[in-house]
C-alpha cells in the first residue's frame, strides 16, 4: 500500500494543525487526528448542493453562498445544476485551503474555481451572512463537522439561535438553507424551526451509493 505524504499544513486559530495528505490519487484533509474530508467520498457534499438547487428549481439568476470550500464537491455540484445567470460565492476562512485547491488539488477541482459564475472570498462566512439582508437565494453550510463544531470554536455561532436568525434575514423570500453534518442533531432541528424555517432532515451516505458513513443534511426553507 502506498504511504500517505503530507503536502501542506497550517495551524488553525484554535491551535490545531490542519494538513493536506495524499496517497496516490487520493487526497485527505486532516484536523489533528480527525479526517475532515476525503477525495473518494463526495456523495453527501454533492447532496448539499443538489438538494438546495432542487428546492430552487425554476428560480432565475440564483445567488448562492457556500460556506466552506473543502474539496470543491459542493461547488461543482451546484455549478452543474445552476444556469449561466447564477452567481455562486464561496466563503473560505483558511487561505491554505484555497491555495491547496489551486495547487496540489487542482485536478480534483477540475477548473471550477475559474468558472465565471464563481467568486471566492477568504472570509468568515458568518460575516458574509450578516453583511446584508435578503441577499441570497440559497446559503449552504459545510464549514465544520456540523452544529457541534470541531474545526473552530467560532463556528458554533453559525448554528446558534442568533446565527440562524442572521441567516433567516440574509435569505430572500422563499430562500433555502442547507446544512451538512456528520451526525443527526435533534436540538439543531428544533432551533431551525424556532427561527422560522420549514425543515426537512435528509440522511445521506458519504459515497452517494447507499454505502459509507451516514451523514445528515438539513433543508430549511424560509
Amino acid at each position: 500500500m502506498l504511504p500517505w505524504v503530507r503536502l501542506g499544513a497550517v495551524e488553525t486559530e484554535d491551535g490545531v494543525e490542519l494538513r493536506l495528505m495524499r496517497r496516490g490519487t487520493e487526497f485527505s484533509i486532516m484536523l489533528g487526528a480527525n479526517e475532515l474530508m476525503n477525495s473518494r467520498l463526495s456523495g453527501s457534499e454533492e447532496a448539499l448542493a443538489t438538494l438546495a438547487t432542487a428546492a430552487l428549481a425554476g428560480r432565475p439568476q440564483v445567488k448562492m453562498l457556500i460556506g466552506g470550500l473543502g474539496m470543491g464537491f459542493t461547488l461543482r455540484a451546484a455549478l452543474k445544476a445552476l444556469d449561466d445567470g447564477a452567481r455562486v460565492t464561496v466563503a473560505e476562512l483558511m487561505p491554505a485551503v484555497v491555495e491547496w485547491a489551486r495547487g496540489p488539488m487542482a485536478e480534483v477541482f477540475g477548473g471550477c474555481l475559474d468558472d465565471p459564475r464563481v467568486t471566492v472570498r477568504q472570509e468568515d462566512v458568518g460575516m458574509v451572512i450578516r453583511a446584508a439582508a435578503r441577499s441570497w437565494d440559497a446559503i449552504l453550510l459545510d464549514v465544520d463537522n456540523g452544529p457541534e463544531g470541531l474545526t473552530r470554536q467560532g463556528n458554533d455561532a453559525l448554528y446558534s439561535a442568533a446565527g440562524l436568525g442572521a441567516t433567516w434575514q440574509a435569505l430572500r423570500p422563499g430562500g433555502v438553507f442547507t446544512v451538512w453534518s456528520s451526525t443527526p442533531d435533534p436540538a439543531f432541528t428544533r432551533r431551525l424551526k424556532k427561527a422560522g424555517f420549514t425543515v426537512t432532515e435528509v440522511p445521506t451516505r458519504a459515497n452517494g451509493k447507499k454505502r459509507g458513513a451516514r451523514h445528515m443534511i438539513w433543508v430549511a426553507r424560509k
